[in-house]
């Protein structure tokens, strides 16, 4: 589903209160804001639209669909840094890989061998978890997190920079927060398992919905579409 952008004026307005409640949410939590990136989810966002959000300022979006991040890259280039955030299917990562800073949802040991196979150079990604063991949506379950980068670890193209997570959705306030908090702790176990070949400093977590919370959880990337958007 496609929708109307609102003005650029709007949309800087926006972006600037979303700062404004990650840093509220980050010095509530001992953190520097600035160590919380905002990358803007553009799922929505028709091509033709896109030039409102350089209109704004915006230079850092993410995108969910391969076939949407290669028709707006062709309108706009290197007009904006791009991010993959959403599901990558193995076939679509060589179509992807050039385009992008960072893939946040590497999630199957496939993608890991096509990155190892279209890599030109070593390639930092996150790693997806599918932290509430939720049947709809991908990812590598928790309790799989060791094997799978045992075996991962074969590819040593592909380096491990971080987590990504989605939580269930839920209507209690706070409810994300333990999925945050399981995510963050998750990550700093690896960075100590993993010391010397890959870090996890990096996690990907929040939406429009719960960025705030997962400021407090301890994210470094929020991926805010709607709240800034529409």
């Amino acid at each position: 589903m496609r929708r109307s952008v609102v003005a650029a004026e709007q949309v800087r307005t926006r972006l600037a209160e979303v700062g404004e409640r990650i840093a509220a949410a980050a010095h509530g939590a001992g953190r520097d804001p600035n160590d919380v990136e905002v990358v803007l989810a553009t799922k929505y966002v028709p091509a033709e639209h896109m030039h409102v959000l350089l209109e704004a300022g915006v230079r850092l979006v993410g995108e969910n669909r391969a076939q949407d991040l290669l028709a707006k890259y062709a309108l706009y280039g290197d007009r904006f840094t791009w991010d993959f955030i959403g599901h990558l299917q193995s076939r679509k990562t060589k179509q992807v890989l050039p385009l992008v800073r960072l893939i946040h949802s590497v999630g199957s040991l496939s993608v890991v061998q096509e990155l190892q196979r279209r890599a030109e150079n070593k390639v930092n990604v996150l790693l997806e978890i599918n932290v509430a063991a939720e049947g709809s949506k991908s990812g590598v379950l928790p309790e799989e997190v060791d094997r799978f980068l045992e075996t991962a670890s074969a590819y040593t193209k592909v380096q491990f920079a971080g987590l990504m997570c989605m939580p269930p959705l839920t209507r209690q306030a706070g409810g994300a927060a333990p999925y945050f908090a399981q995510t963050r702790a998750l990550a700093a176990r690896l960075s100590a398992a993993w010391d010397g070949r890959y870090t996890f400093a990096e996690l990907s977590m929040g939406t429009s919905a719960d960025y705030e919370i997962a400021v407090r959880e301890g994210a470094t990337k929020v991926r805010v579409g709607g709240a800034v958007l529409f």
